[in-house]
């Protein structure tokens, strides 16, 4: 019987028609994604749904899909999909993460062009009859200072059109090189010496933990008086309560977001103050980008439904069916390692070096490779999945280096991650028991052997005694459980370290408990995906 897939969103005739001519038998209902309980009703029937942004993927809906194999979002967000809920299904959720960055960078310029120059109040003004030709002065943008907030594959395209209009571009993203900013032809800076020299800001970065309100109230009282604010990236990095009054005072000349923390934006206290141009997510909306992504999704869809082929997906590795009954936990461990550098990490990373020891070795070192730098990434960008995550770190001029070797040791196989800096070298590695489950086994050179947990905690400090009560009682006086608690030290009275898999992760007062205490040189709450 050939596969069945339903597209709940407006997609283009011609994804609908490389399904067809691929032997897959499709229901087209682009309204179907706005009635949850619709959907849910005969979700049943299908083995892939594609979707775009209005389509919401609820546990609620998952559980009602039985035969359901395949999510792909026409698109790169994915917060309207639950990723948890696809994953605990054994359902694959893909995106299309590089189909719409040309047309949101240029609608970043766009409204960086409206803002500058007060394009639509002037155009509502001629339109009701009046001549106000000196209400709307402008300023150029040529030979202004243009602040980056993220130069990864939208902010690095913003940053190219901005140096063809002649201005100066200074960026600030985390995981950008010194060497990559100098071939993009900018220049890397700190956040406040953004905020204090930039003319025009402009966002390009995923909203997480780290980002939300990256803008908030103190960062925009440190910007330069006049400035103007872009944002085409998502809702959420800017305190919007704190820009308003901003524009109000003077101190911000004016803003143009096509975001909004809450969505769809009925109402904003950004809406009706002058010179805010305000459009409705429409960072995609191109007839070209429409086109891309949804061939894309009817191309990566019939792939996988028809031949098991994976691609851009972003809660499993793309291997083979064979490959997977033997690699899957050695790919759960390259993550993890990934996972650990990644959160461990806050400077730019020059180069990621990969060693795979003993029975390993043998593996797909393409996926794994994958899984390393995947689990590195996906602090920046919690979106990048294993296919997109190479291509990320080489825009970024990130190197990559593997080598591999016969067994050396007592473990049949391991792996070792170690990534370079402009300050340091990080290394983590790790193993996989016989049954089944990843294990750290060496952290900075020191020998450990610890389970790894959702929620661990990861300490340092110098080999003196009294740790281990200390961290014990700290814990217990907190309610925190311990499942496991894994010492190392390089030698008598040298560095040590501990790491500790706890049932929930610790809050900041534990942390801040911990750091008075003036025992350690180092306290880090660490999370893993071990689903």
């Amino acid at each position: 019987m050939a596969p069945k897939v339903l597209i709940s969103d407006k997609l283009s005739d011609a994804a609908v028609q490389i399904f067809r001519d691929r032997g897959i038998e499709v229901d087209f209902q682009p309204d179907l994604g706005k009635d949850k309980d619709a959907l849910a009703a005969v979700i049943h029937k299908y083995d892939g749904l594609a979707i775009r942004s209005a389509t919401k993927v609820t546990e609620k809906i998952l559980a009602n899909a039985t035969n359901l194999k395949v999510i792909a979002r026409a698109g790169i967000g994915t917060d309207n999909i639950d990723k948890e809920a696809s994953s605990k299904k054994g359902v694959i959720v893909m995106n299309t993460p590089f189909g719409n960055m040309i047309t949101t960078a240029e609608h970043a310029i766009a409204m960086m062009f409206a803002v500058a120059r007060q394009i639509p109040e002037a155009s509502a003004s001629t339109h009701a009859g009046k001549w106000e030709k000196s209400k709307f002065m402008g300023v150029e943008l040529t030979g202004k200072t243009l602040g980056v907030i993220g130069a990864g594959n939208i902010g690095g395209i913003v940053c190219d059109r901005a140096r063809g209009l002649k201005m100066k571009v200074v960026a600030y993203d985390p995981f950008l090189g010194a060497e990559k900013a100098d071939k993009m032809g900018v220049e890397k800076v700190e956040l406040d010496e953004l905020l204090q020299r930039a003319d025009f800001i402009t966002l390009h970065v995923p909203f997480t933990e780290q980002t939300a309100n990256i803008l908030s109230r103190e960062n925009i009282a440190k910007t330069k008086k006049g400035v103007r604010i872009i944002n085409c990236a998502r809702g959420g990095l800017v305190d919007e309560d704190a820009l308003a009054d901003a524009l109000k005072s003077g101190h911000v000349a004016g803003a143009a977001f096509d975001v909004f923390a809450n969505e769809p934006a009925t109402e904003n206290v950004l809406f009706n103050l002058p010179n805010v141009v305000c459009t409705p997510h429409l960072g995609a909306a191109t007839s070209e980008a429409q086109e891309n992504v949804a061939l894309q999704v009817a191309e990566q869809m019939s792939d996988y439904l028809l031949t098991g082929a994976v691609t851009n997906a972003l809660n499993m590795p793309s291997v083979t069916a064979e490959e997977a009954k033997v690699m899957g936990p050695w790919l759960k461990l390259s993550e993890h390692l990934g996972s650990f550098i990644g959160q461990m990490t806050d400077e730019p990373i020059k180069a990621i070096n990969i060693l795979y020891d003993g029975c390993v070795a043998e593996m797909n070192l393409d996926a794994l490779n994958c899984g390393v730098i995947a689990g590195i990434m996906k602090k920046a960008n919690p979106d990048v999945n294993m296919v997109s995550a190479p291509v990320i770190a080489k825009e970024r001029g990130v190197k990559i280096s593997t080598t591999n070797q016969d067994k050396s040791g007592a473990f049949d196989g391991y792996i070792k991650v170690t990534v370079v800096t402009d300050k340091r070298e990080r290394s983590v590695a790790g193993t996989v028991f016989s049954d089944g489950k990843p294990r750290f086994i060496q952290i900075k050179g020191i020998n450990i052997d610890a389970e790894i947990g959702a929620n661990m905690l990861y300490t340092t400090n110098e080999d003196v005694p009294g740790i281990i009560g200390l961290l014990g009682n700290t814990m217990g006086k907190s309610g925190v459980n311990i499942a496991n608690f894994t010492l190392g030290r390089s030698e008598v009275g040298g560095e040590a370290i501990a790491l500790l898999y706890i049932d929930h992760a610790v809050s900041n007062d534990v942390i801040n408990a911990l750091d008075t205490t003036g025992m350690f040189t180092q306290v880090k709450r660490l999370a893993f995906d071990v689903v």
